[in-house]
């Protein structure tokens, strides 16, 4: 994924998460703000040390842009998206982790098409 997708700095991350619209499940944590005339989506991750040691939450960060690029025809491209991953997705498969993934994201009413089938 390139890095004009991602948000990096601080200040960007506080913006989203005080717009205070995210959602929830078992593994991860995602807010999401709206941004008008915006040409793709950004993504922010968050991934504690609750997960494991530094190389292990690179492996969970991996996953988790993987599975973002396999969604990225399917979003909502005028949307920051910051994603925090719970410690229950630790260990856990490419497959499950897409798979959760599209769960969160269709709460989030942020998928263009729910006929989308992630491979498990």
């Amino acid at each position: 994924m390139r890095k004009t997708f991602r948000i990096k700095k601080p200040a960007e991350f506080q913006i989203v998460f005080d717009h205070h619209q995210s959602v929830a499940n078992k593994y991860f944590v995602l807010y999401r703000l709206k941004k008008e005339n915006q040409k793709h989506f950004r993504l922010g991750l968050s991934v504690g040390k609750k997960i494991g040691k530094a190389h292990d939450r690179v492996h969970v960060k991996r996953r988790i842009r993987q599975a973002f690029l396999e969604f990225k025809p399917l979003l909502d491209q005028e949307t920051d998206i910051l994603v925090i991953a719970r410690p229950a997705v630790a260990h856990k498969s490419q497959a499950f982790i897409s798979q959760q993934l599209e769960h969160v994201l269709k709460l989030a009413k942020l998928l263009k098409d729910d006929n989308h089938d992630s491979t498990t």
